[in-house]
Formats: structure tokens, sequence, C-alpha cells
């Protein structure tokens, strides 16, 4: 403990001292990751290769698994090396990569999901328009502005926090780069400048989790109207997925940068950090491939036996080239 916290870098206590223990939780956080990383894969690939799931929806459900799977890369394989290497020390160099990637990345996600949300709510309440309120070019501007929006949210948490001098051991209760856990670190009174930016992050967010519950509110007013069950079916079946997934990243996340850090190391803590951190980009792709015919067609099309050697052969073709 003396000999790492001395260096620049800091301590990630992690799951357990226990080695064991450590090397059960590497098992376990691999194969959740190798999970994530072959579902979100899957739904780049197919939403980028199959014609039929080239509408707004799928184009932003492409950029949300893209996200899923660089936000889970940026905690998940370091983790799994500091467990099996028995050593939770990371550089000051890689924190400063893992917060401002994380912070990006979880920006970008929220702002994703509320463009997502608007997309549905075009489509279900204002039906003649969407064609014409969600083109190409409308598409291309969200997605830029949700990349553009988490890389500056990354860019001023990631500033902030590592101007603020530290005191004390250089010991962070979690299994990545925290910011409430490393605001902890801080000398007294120094932290404010984080907090500020900390609150103009938090009042955006707020503002996209209310444009997500009032597209929702008209969605559900406007399907509530169409008097057919089979349609009304269709349209939940479409929604409600992306809904949960909202409500599960937005309520665990907010619960666990809104909370005070605890002093020591905490279950609880631990726990909620992985259910916004590792759940959501492993469940996500199941969420949205579950029930959603399409996908489903697509993903069995994809993975059938003709199409799988017309994709290899294809793939041959251009690296021959």
């Amino acid at each position: 403990m003396d000999n790492l916290t001395s260096m620049s870098g800091f301590l990630l206590m992690g799951f357990s001292d226990n080695h064991e223990l450590q090397i059960l939780h590497a098992l376990l956080f691999l194969v959740t990751y190798l999970l994530a990383l072959t579902g979100n894969l899957l739904i780049i690939t197919v939403t980028s290769l199959d014609h039929r799931l080239q509408s707004p929806m799928y184009y932003f459900l492409k950029h949300l698994s893209l996200l899923d799977l660089c936000f889970i890369s940026v905690t998940v394989p370091q983790s799994i090396a500091n467990s099996l290497m028995n050593n939770g020390y990371i550089s000051h160099g890689q924190c400063i990569l893992q917060v401002f990637f994380f912070i990006a990345l979880a920006s970008s996600e929220v702002a994703i999901l509320t463009v997502m949300s608007y997309d549905r709510y075009a489509a279900i309440c204002r039906p003649l328009q969407y064609e014409t309120i969600m083109n190409s070019y409308a598409c291309r501007q969200a997605v830029t502005a949700v990349w553009l929006a988490g890389g500056l949210s990354g860019l001023m948490h990631t500033a902030v926090n590592f101007s603020i001098p530290l005191c004390g051991e250089r010991v962070i209760h979690q299994f990545f780069c925290d910011v409430p856990q490393m605001l902890k670190l801080a000398c007294s009174h120094e932290f404010i400048s984080e907090i500020a930016v900390a609150a103009f992050t938090t009042s955006a967010a707020f503002v996209c989790l209310v444009s997500i519950m009032l597209s929702y509110i008209c969605i559900f007013s406007t399907v509530l109207r169409i008097p057919s069950a089979e349609g009304r079916t269709k349209v939940f079946t479409t929604c409600l997925p992306h809904l949960f997934v909202v409500t599960f990243f937005l309520s665990t996340a907010g619960f666990e940068f809104l909370h005070p850090p605890s002093d020591s190391q905490s279950a609880m803590d631990l726990m909620f950090s992985i259910f916004y951190t590792v759940i959501p980009p492993t469940i996500n792709p199941v969420i949205y491939s579950l029930r959603n015919e399409a996908m489903k067609a697509a993903l069995r099309k994809a993975l059938s036996k003709g199409e799988f050697s017309q994709r290899k052969m294809y793939l041959k073709a251009i690296f021959k080239f």
C-alpha cells in the first residue's frame, strides 16, 4: 500500500483482497465482456449490412451499440487485468484517459437515448411528417451532436478534476477511476470547480430526462387512442425496450453520482457501479433484439450458413484487394 500510494498513480481497491475471489471476479467480468462485445458487434454489423434495417431507429441503435461497446471497454478490461495480476495500481495517465472516456461515453449515451426517444415520438405522434423530420441529414447532425456533447462533457470533467490538488493516500474504493470517489481525495474546499461542472452536466442530464418523459407521455397518449389491439402491441413492443434501458441506466447512474461517497469500500457502491457500467452494455443488445421481429430475422439471416459464407467471401475479397 505504501509503495503504491507514494507513486503518482492511484490504487483501485476493486472487489476483494482475496486473490481467489479476484480470479472469480475476473472470470465473471470476462464472460460478461465477451457477451457485450458479441451482442453489440452483431447489432452494428447487422444494422450496417441489412438493407431492411436502414431506418433512423436502427441508425441510432447502431450508434448506441457502438457507444455501449466503447463504454464497457473503458473499465472492464482494466479491472480484469488488475484482478488477474493481483495489482490494483493504475497510472496517472491511464486514470486521466479512463475518466475522460468514461464521462464522454456516459454523456453521449444519455444524449443518444434522448434522440432515440424523440425519433419514436416523431414516428408515432407525427407519422405524416416523420420522413421530413428525421431525414438522413437530420440523423447525421443528431449523431454528430451526440458525440460532440459527450466529448465536451468528458473534457470539462477531466480538465477540472485533475487540476485539483490531492491530499492523503491515492486510494480509490472502486474498480475504476470514479469521479465521486476521486473527489474524496481532494484537499478541503478545493473541488468547488468540479462541483460546478457536475451541476452543469447534471442539469443537462435532467433536461434530457424531461425530454424523454415528455416524449413518452405523448407516445402513450397517442397509443391509447389506437383502436387496434395489434397496433398498440406493435408500438409497445418498439417503445418499451427503449424505456426500460433509459430508466435502468439513468436511475442507477443518478443514484451513484448524487449520493455522498462513503469513506470506506461499500458493497452497495460497487453494486450500483456495476449496474450502470457493466449491465446496460451487456443487456441492451438482448433487449433491443428479443422482441423486434426485424432484428431477429436479420440476425438469423446473418448467422445462417449461406449468409455467413457470403460475408466470409466478401471479407476475403476486400483483404485480397
